[in-house]
């Protein structure tokens, strides 16, 4: 539902905020006050086509912001779709255009394009008028209608889900299908592949633990040098040179001998002796690993085959031991699939013909309920188009079959004839803006809240009519807007008085420049701009008395 439109620089709106309500919301206004810029600045903000002669005279952009809320199931998972979700509830969509021709669109603060405005807007909002009848215009939504008032969603994702198994199943049937040679070709690169990994025993964390024996082994002479001078200055082995072992135990010797004077020194003398320790153990392991020091120059060599033989390995099939040994385990999975092609193709065959008898035994029963909802449609919606003042209007639905895709096996297209003795044609090419926008309005009393659009507007919907058929037409809109939000500007007193929201589109002049106004209006505001409607020119008592009879008020 459109709870908020803001509207800044758009042809005569300098700045308005315009607060929508549920139920029926009018706007009325004298000619050229502004009504249907309401309609392009809401256009704009679905994403639809806008011209720069929109951008109000002086201004450098024009900007329309609109906010809903409640929104529909079928938005809301075109949404999810785009990557977009709801903040409180609430879906704000912005749009900037600017005389250069840029645009800057955003969908809960976040930047989307022009087109994913256009994706989303055609779930939140259906505007029908003369040029703005997209879903009438537009064959392929028709068969929408048809599967909304047959409700038949749950066997439509049924039959969609196994349509959808079945494509899968043909395209990896039909790529099993490739030529023999390309197959043929695969297996026995694969082949190589395998063995080339396979030979190599390739250990995962090999290269790592080599590379580290390596500098062992290049670096052993100069680690026994170090070690060597480590020990020198630890535990020297010829007694010209006392080493630091030597030393700390002198030390500790002579601490223990004071410790036994002063017995609070004992703390520090083991402290001491500890070091001691400490050190002989170090120089005990120094020692051994200088023992343990090798010159193995085969070894060596060895290592670095061994090295060059995994690094070409990794230039070929991953940058890590585990990445080559997975590609290994995804080509002997791929080799085995083409080893046993023809068992394999031989068995997706079957599946895929079991799939498509299924499928199609569903669009067939799917034809049948159409075929049944579409003669009710068609009745329904010409006998309430009758009631909208288009006594000799006939609708029929064509459908033709075609084969199996996304929808069934049907090609449904709204066809219609306005005038008594004409055949029917596609709606695109007979109806008029206020033809469109009436036989919506029947469409959409038809399915009464099957509809998935949250927000319909009417703009022309009372073209041409007058008297009793203009409450005929109101009725309608009130009907559809206990289930759907409405807008609907009009010209008629019989309409704007069933409003649950009135909104009077107003214009003035300040210094030269022309000014418009929105403005919700109380009773009183409504009794004046209906006997306004009603009276014309000069609005007499008997212009309030009867704008006052149709609000009901005594």
């Amino acid at each position: 539902m459109l709870t908020n439109l803001y509207i800044e620089n758009i042809a005569v709106i300098e700045k308005t905020n315009i607060e929508f309500t549920k139920g029926l919301n009018v706007l009325t206004g004298e000619t050229g006050a502004g009504k249907s810029i309401i309609i392009d600045a809401i256009s704009a903000v679905l994403g639809r086509r806008t011209s720069r002669e929109l951008v109000r005279t002086g201004a450098q952009s024009a900007f329309v912001s609109a906010t809903f809320c409640q929104i529909g199931k079928a938005a809301l998972e075109v949404l999810t779709q785009l990557g977009f979700t709801l903040e409180d509830d609430q879906l704000i969509i912005e749009r900037e255009f600017t005389l250069s021709g840029k645009n800057n669109c955003r969908i809960n603060g976040r930047p989307a394009a022009v087109s994913v405005l256009r994706e989303v807007g055609r779930y939140l909002i259906n505007i029908h008028g003369q040029h703005e009848s997209y879903e009438l215009m537009s064959p392929d939504l028709h068969i929408g209608y048809i599967d909304a008032l047959g409700n038949l969603s749950p066997l439509l994702q049924k039959y969609k889900a196994q349509y959808a198994e079945y494509k899968e199943i043909s395209r990896v049937l039909s790529q099993k299908q490739s030529d023999d040679k390309d197959r043929a070709r695969r297996a026995d690169l694969l082949r190589f592949q395998i063995e080339e990994i396979e030979s190599s025993e390739l250990v995962l964390g090999e290269s790592e633990a080599l590379a580290e024996e390596r500098t062992l082994l290049s670096n052993s002479q100069h680690l026994r040098e170090l070690f060597s001078t480590a020990l020198f200055y630890l535990n020297p082995e010829n007694g010209e040179f006392q080493g630091g072992l030597s030393l700390v135990g002198e030390s500790a010797d002579s601490m223990d001998s004071a410790a036994n004077l002063i017995p609070s020194l004992h703390s520090l003398s083991e402290r001491l002796r500890s070091c001691y320790y400490e050190l002989e153990d170090i120089s005990y392991e120094v020692a051994k690993e200088a023992d343990d020091l090798e010159d193995d120059p085969a070894r060596l060599e060895e290592i670095e085959q061994r090295l060059d033989l995994i690094n070409k390995l990794m230039k070929k099939y991953g940058d890590t031991e585990e990445e080559i040994l997975q590609y290994l385990e995804d080509i002997k999975q791929e080799l085995s699939a083409i080893e046993r092609f023809e068992e394999d193709r031989d068995k997706l065959y079957l599946e895929q013909q079991e799939l498509l008898s299924s499928c199609t035994k569903l669009a067939e029963d799917i034809s049948r309920r159409r075929a049944e909802v579409s003669a009710r449609f068609s009745e329904e919606v010409s006998e309430q188009m009758k009631l909208l003042d288009m006594p000799s209007a006939v609708v029929e639905v064509s459908q033709k079959p075609v084969p199996l895709g996304e929808n069934g096996a049907d090609d449904i297209e709204f066809l219609v004839s306005t005038n008594a003795g004409e055949p029917v044609k596609p709606v695109a090419k007979v109806a008029s803006g206020g033809e469109l926008s009436r036989m919506m309005l029947a469409i959409k009393n038809v399915l009464s809240g099957s509809d998935p659009t949250d927000t319909l507007i009417f703009d022309e919907v009372d073209t041409g009519i007058s008297g009793s058929a203009a409450r005929r037409v109101g009725d309608a809109l009130k009907r559809v807007s206990a289930e759907t939000q409405s807008l609907c500007v009009t010209h008629l007193p019989q309409i704007a008085a069933l409003a649950d929201s009135h909104y009077l589109i107003s214009k003035s002049e300040l210094d030269g420049r022309t000014y418009t106004q929105v403005s919700l209006l109380d009773t009183q505001g409504r009794v004046e701009e209906l006997a306004r409607i009603i009276g014309g020119v000069e609005v007499g008592n008997a212009a309030f008395d009867y704008a006052r009879e149709l609000l009901g008020i005594k």
